[in-house]
């Protein structure tokens, strides 16, 4: 599976062995030596993105540039009408939308 081989190539690549990829994403033992005949789940494969510094869509096939791309965020400031289910979401929403992620970003900080 490509998933495999990609992993393989870029632990090569960053001098670690595939063991201990697997043990810095915290992955069941040798789980990834079973991505040579089955497809990881997106977690274990997001997990070892992250400590190979790439991307899923990298390691899936996807793309073949290793680099992750970084999408632009929405700033929630922006003139922007949010809309849910076909229904305007009301600003007494979005308000408290905002108040709770404030509050999320500044107890994990």
């Amino acid at each position: 599976m490509i998933e495999f081989e990609r992993t393989k190539e870029l632990a090569r690549k960053r001098k670690m062995s595939l063991l201990e990829v697997n043990d810095k994403a915290e992955l069941g033992k040798r789980s990834i030596y079973n991505w040579k005949n089955r497809k990881p789940g997106i977690m274990a494969l997001s997990a070892v993105a992250k400590v190979l510094h790439t991307s899923t869509d990298y390691l899936s096939g996807i793309t073949d540039d290793p680099v992750p791309h970084v999408q632009e965020s929405i700033h929630l400031e922006d003139d922007l009408n949010f809309v849910y289910c076909g229904y305007p979401v009301p600003q007494k929403y979005i308000d408290a939308i905002r108040f709770l992620m404030n509050r999320d970003i500044k107890s994990n900080n």
